[in-house]
């Protein structure tokens, strides 16, 4: 036993450890069980209109169908993750005998990015789930951690309520099905909200390694690297945060996203294979929103004689583009820093820019999530309870609009 002298300070009792632990709960336990509430409403609701109408039986495995509700999960782009988490990858553009119209090539797993798939692998050797198993938990993992970081970004400009609001705003937004699916747009978020969040807390080196994986994952990641890229020159200039650290960032964070880019690009031969296969193989090109225009011209007035029509989800994805582009100057208005503002306007050109099908715009633009902050500082002047009954309500709606309308009325 060590003795105490006289007049000695007695040493603090170990509780320091499990100080930080409750700290922890207690700060981010009610983010985390509103997100998960809500986001259990709402795949509840999805499931159950899935289980009411049954279409699911009839319709192919791979696309939207399964001999189970959640089996749906699991399709469309699900079934290429499964497929690369699988067997890996063979680049290769491959023509279709005698197509002349907008599809010319044959689809491959190159299109689809590789964090996401990897990520796969061992959560399937650790947990030994299937890949759709794997792939919904690291998912829905995933999406909690975004969940965390989209409530950090939010606190910083409204405080915790707010925090809370931007959260549950992420657990709702149109496009939030594929949060819980076997989909990588969970992991993107979580990334993209972390590495701007490390940006504002002066955090240069994780910003820099978060986007580079973001690049892995995504290649809308193109807007992240160049709103670190705008926010680091800012600090450069204003002399804030050294030269080294921003200079490291912006130099490491492209990596990731040009690195894929050209492996397949030497794979298939052509180093803009990448983009010949997207346009080929999916008819998604840039054509500097002429497409989307179509659409909004269209849509109004009952025409769906547009390219790729899926009436009722573009109907749900032209409501979430007038969103958008109504939040942008409320946002724009909060005078955000240089990296929340880069990072969205470019984000909104990528996806309103690009030929492709208008169904999947409402969770292409689920990274947008700085969008959510003009509605958090709003919100946090209601009541807690009138606040989650607003969400709940959300939720429980986002089974159709933004499940339902994805993965059976449209293609995600």
């Amino acid at each position: 036993m060590t003795a105490i002298l006289p007049g000695a300070r007695r040493p603090a009792p170990e509780a320091a450890p499990v100080s930080r632990p409750r700290a922890a709960v207690r700060r981010h336990g009610p983010v985390l069980a509103l997100f998960g509430t809500l986001k259990l409403a709402g795949f509840c609701s999805f499931l159950y209109l899935l289980s009411s109408t049954g279409d699911y039986r009839t319709r192919h495995p791979r696309f939207g169908g399964g001999a189970h509700p959640w089996d749906v999960l699991a399709t469309w782009d699900g079934w290429w993750y499964q497929q690369i988490a699988l067997h890996g990858y063979d680049p290769k553009l491959v023509p279709v005998p005698g197509a002349t119209g907008l599809i010319t090539l044959e689809g491959n797993s190159a299109a689809f990015f590789p964090l996401y798939p990897a990520l796969m692998r061992p959560a399937s050797a650790v947990t030994g789930l299937g890949p759709y198993g794997a792939g919904l938990l690291v998912s829905v993992v995933a999406s909690f951690v975004a969940a965390l970081g989209v409530y950090a970004v939010a606190e910083r400009f409204g405080g915790r309520r707010a925090g809370l609001a931007a959260a549950g705003l992420w657990a709702v937004w149109p496009g939030s099905g594929v949060e819980w699916a076997v989909y990588s747009e969970s992991l993107y978020v979580a990334l993209a909200a972390w590495a701007c969040h490390a940006v504002l807390t002066g955090r240069w080196l994780t910003a820099g390694v978060l986007t580079f994986a973001a690049g892995l994952n995504r290649p809308t990641a193109a807007a992240l690297i160049a709103a670190l890229g705008v926010a680091a020159l800012l600090s450069l200039r204003r002399r804030e945060d050294g030269v080294l650290r921003p200079l490291l960032a912006t130099a490491l964070a492209p990596l990731g996203l040009l690195g894929y880019l050209l492996w397949v690009g030497d794979r298939m031969g052509d180093l803009g294979g990448y983009f010949r296969l997207q346009s080929g193989a999916w008819a998604h090109s840039f054509d500097y929103g002429a497409q989307t225009l179509d659409v909004l011209t269209s849509v109004p007035v009952g025409r769906f004689d547009y390219l790729f029509a899926y009436p009722f989800a573009d109907v749900v994805s032209v409501a979430v583009i007038l969103l958008a582009c109504a939040l942008l100057p409320l946002l724009l208005r909060l005078r955000p820093p240089a990296v929340l503002v880069v990072y969205t306007v470019l984000t909104l050109v990528l996806v309103l820019g690009s030929q492709q099908i208008v169904a999947n715009i409402s969770r292409y633009l689920l990274p947008c999530f700085p969008l959510f902050l003009p509605l958090a500082v709003a919100m946090r002047r209601l009541s807690l309870p009138v606040q989650c009954t607003l969400l709940g309500i959300a939720a429980l709606a986002s089974g159709s609009y933004a499940g339902y309308a994805l993965f059976e009325l449209g293609v995600p």
